[in-house]
């Protein structure tokens, strides 16, 4: 991964040091579950516990020659044990700990990605509750269709972090495996109670059943859900880059005082941010596309799936970790302009109140074809003209023969369009508000 968009956490996890040190610990925990019974010598176990070490580079070293890394970390390890050494890997065959150990690497990274989707959950549902009642016009295909409030779109994006939540949880766990079954999977030297015993050791459960390696359907919905994560965060992003367009300018992202957005132009002040989050969820979306392509492999096992393993594994849980961080602070820094939203959803002169009129016609007891066209003939006419649909509306005497003036005007009512606004905050964050709104007095959006 490039260094640029590697976190530390994250990358000390998916180093070499760290991958070799959770190799060992598999390998320790083996030795000492077969000493326990009976399997290895107590004394062996003892040294391998205590003696057992490596350096990477020699690992690597010893690697160029064997061209193998499992053998290289096994020969890397005895020179430190000694004669005891020959106890080390009884029993194994490579993906024994090669894959064992992968289940506990992702562990760890899973942890902290975890904890990056809660901090993502908590900055949307922060957000989502201080604009709660801020109008803005809804858009259907980029067009301008009805009022919404700017707090409903981010909730959401927060009822859908929260689904990537129960998803992801879902697909580390189902990743938490570990198999000692040996080459083709059949026990032919250890047993499914030591495999249990093992996988316990190490806060892993044991695959039902593995050929030579833990079956990668695992590995693909894991790297599928990641892509579904990375999906939503470039929706996000998507969403603030059409806001922060010049001509509709209703939010973007914080642009610090030393920050220049061009070479040329000194005026610009360009969505870097979002547009980088987009552009790496394509990167994780594809990786998705090597684990699918991993799940075929050839009888009880070939090689094809671990070379890219050993970059979509790493580099998605990586970009993950880093576009999670990205969007928490793109979302909490965003810049966030009601008075334009208001200003925009206002610029139609009042075509946004069409659908209301078009029912209100119906329940006086117009027909829904006439309904339709006495109201699209004004909204086109409003349209191509730059007129005022309301003042149309209300000079033309078939409608008001229809529908009392003051109908008219309660169809035209932005609170009226707005009015479930709480129902649906209610179902989305289970009646819950943060401490910081409940002692505030409802504040309802100017003009209401």
């Amino acid at each position: 991964m490039i260094p640029r968009y590697t976190r530390p956490e994250m990358a000390r996890i998916w180093s070499d040091e760290n991958r070799f040190r959770t190799w060992l610990a598999v390998e320790v925990a083996a030795t000492e579950t077969l000493a326990a019974a009976g399997q290895v010598p107590k004394a062996a176990a003892k040294a391998i516990r205590e003696r057992a070490n490596f350096k990477v580079e020699r690992i690597h070293a010893i690697e160029a020659e064997v061209r193998h890394d499992v053998i290289a970390f096994t020969t890397a390890v005895a020179e430190f044990v000694g004669p005891e050494s020959r106890w080390f890997h009884y029993g194994l065959t490579s993906n024994d700990v090669v894959d064992t150990a992968q289940a506990l690497l992702i562990r760890q990274a899973s942890e902290v990605i975890e904890k990056d989707l809660q901090r993502l959950s908590d900055v949307l549902e922060r957000r989502a509750w201080e604009f709660k009642d801020t109008p803005m016009v809804g858009r259907t295909h980029g067009v301008h269709a009805e009022p919404i409030t700017f707090g409903f779109k981010i909730a959401n994006w927060y009822s859908e972090a929260q689904r990537n939540i129960a998803r992801f949880k879902a697909a580390a766990e189902d990743m938490r495996v570990g198999k000692f079954s040996g080459a083709v999977g059949i026990f032919a030297h250890l047993t499914p109670e030591l495999e249990e015993k093992i996988c316990a050791r190490l806060g892993l459960k044991p695959a039902a059943v593995s050929s030579q390696v833990i079956q990668r359907d695992r590995h693909a919905a894991y790297l599928a859900t990641l892509a579904v994560i990375a999906s939503t965060l470039d929706k996000i992003a998507t969403e603030i880059r059409h806001l922060q367009r010049t001509e509709v300018r209703e939010a973007e992202e914080f642009f610090s005082e030393k920050q220049k957005g061009s070479s040329a132009m000194p005026h610009k002040r360009n969505p870097v941010n979002a547009e980088q989050i987009s552009g790496l969820a394509r990167v994780v979306r594809s990786n998705a596309q090597a684990g699918f392509e991993n799940v075929a492999l050839w009888h009880e096992r070939d090689i094809s799936h671990s070379s890219a393993e050993r970059v979509i594994l790493p580099d998605s849980t990586t970009l993950t970790n880093y576009l999670l961080n990205k969007t928490a602070t793109l979302v909490d820094t965003l810049l966030v302009y009601p008075d334009r939203m208001r200003a925009n959803l206002e610029s139609t002169r009042g075509l946004i109140f069409s659908g209301q009129l078009l029912l209100d016609l119906v329940e006086h007891g117009v027909s829904r074809e006439d309904a339709y066209r006495l109201v699209q003939s004004h909204a086109m006419r409003a349209w191509k003209e730059g007129l005022d649909f309301h003042e149309l509306v209300l000079a033309d005497e078939e409608i008001t023969g229809k529908i009392p003036r003051k109908r008219i005007e309660h169809a035209f009512n932005l609170h009226r369009q707005l009015k479930n606004v709480d129902k649906i905050f209610s179902r989305v964050f289970a009646k819950k508000k943060p401490a910081s709104k409940k002692k505030k007095k409802k504040q309802k959006p100017a003009g209401l």
